[in-house]
């Protein structure tokens, strides 16, 4: 008997835990400053640095073709070399900012 009712206040306790950092992070999604701007704008940041490395790639590969033509094609290697790195490059920015919305839950208490 005395084991039940010892669960019971644990898992009530869990859950309010659980209810009161639901409603922190609530809170502090209302209040917040960034809305969609900031993740379109964030959208567009991701964007751009995997299609700019991609397009340096392809446009040093057309030039590496006309200049110095052998038996295999620059265009496609440089423009997947390209490719490679933007997506590393989107990675890290991605990484960056779920850090820094992590470490900003961390201060915040949850």
């Amino acid at each position: 008997m005395n084991d039940d009712s010892d669960r019971k206040s644990g898992q009530g306790t869990d859950f309010s835990q659980e209810i009161g950092a639901q409603a922190n992070r609530k809170i502090k999604a209302r209040q917040s400053t960034q809305g969609v701007w900031f993740g379109l704008g964030m959208m567009g940041l991701v964007g751009w640095s995997v299609v700019v490395p991609t397009l340096l790639g392809a446009a040093l590969g057309i030039w590496l073709d006309k200049h110095h033509p052998g038996k295999h094609a620059w265009t496609l290697a440089l423009l997947v070399v390209g490719l490679a790195i933007g997506c590393l490059n989107a990675w890290h920015w991605v990484s960056q900012e779920d850090q820094a919305m992590k470490d900003g839950s961390e201060d915040n208490g949850e």
